[in-house]
C-alpha cells in the first residue's frame, strides 16, 4: 500500500482526490450501491408572507443512532436546501414508494427556480413538529430537529434527532435508486 502524504489546504479549500481514481470511476462503482429515495422537505419561513415549501430529493439517507433517535441526510454544499438548513432546524423526511416515481423525478430537478409549484398538487399535510411537508402515500415520515452539520467534500451531512415518526399501513414497496435510474424491488 502506498505512502499516504497530507499536505495542509486553506479552509474551504476541495481536497484534492487521492491518485487513481477519477469522477467517472467513483460514480461507476458507487452506481452498484442501492438506496432508498426520500424527500426531504422543510418550510423557509422568510420566503413571501407565508412562508415556502423545499424539497430535495435523497439517497444518501440512513438511520445513525436508536438512543437518542437520530437520522442522517447529505446535501449538496450552497444548495438551497444546504441553506435553508444551516438557517431552520426543523425539517422531515417522507420514504417514497415505488409509485411515487414522478415525485421523486420533480425534486431532483437542477436549476429550478421555486418549489411552490411542485408542491401545488402533491396530496401532503403539514407536520406539527417541523411544519414542513409530509408525502400522502409515503411509506413512512418523520419530522427532525437537526443536531450537528459536518461538511464533507461538496456535500454537508445534516444529522438530525427524530420527533416524530410515522409508518402508515402502505403495502407498496420502496422506491430504490441502482445504476443511475429509479427503481422498485421484485
Amino acid at each position: 500500500m502506498p505512502a499516504v502524504t497530507t499536505a495542509s489546504v486553506p479552509d474551504g479549500a476541495p481536497i484534492p482526490h487521492s491518485g487513481g481514481v477519477s469522477d467517472d470511476e467513483f460514480r461507476a462503482a458507487l452506481s452498484r450501491l442501492a438506496a432508498g429515495v426520500v424527500l426531504i422537505t422543510a418550510h423557509a419561513p422568510d420566503e413571501g408572507p407565508h412562508g415556502e415549501d423545499v424539497g430535495m430529493t435523497a439517497t444518501a439517507f440512513v438511520s445513525v443512532s436508536l438512543d437518542p433517535p437520530l437520522v442522517m441526510v447529505s446535501v449538496r454544499n450552497d444548495s438551497r436546501m444546504d441553506d435553508l438548513l444551516a438557517q431552520q432546524p426543523l425539517w422531515a423526511v417522507s420514504v417514497l414508494s415505488e409509485h411515487q416515481r414522478q415525485i421523486a423525478g420533480r425534486f431532483a430537478m437542477k436549476g429550478r427556480i421555486s418549489d411552490r409549484l411542485l408542491f401545488a398538487d402533491l396530496p401532503h399535510v403539514r407536520g406539527e413538529a417541523a411544519g414542513a411537508p409530509l408525502i400522502g402515500g409515503a411509506l413512512a415520515t418523520l419530522e427532525c430537529r437537526t443536531e450537528q452539520r459536518v461538511v464533507a467534500g461538496d456535500h454537508t451531512l445534516v444529522i438530525g434527532r427524530v420527533l416524530t415518526a410515522s409508518a402508515p399501513g402502505e403495502d407498496a414497496g420502496p422506491l430504490t435508486y441502482f445504476r443511475g435510474k429509479y427503481r422498485h424491488l421484485g
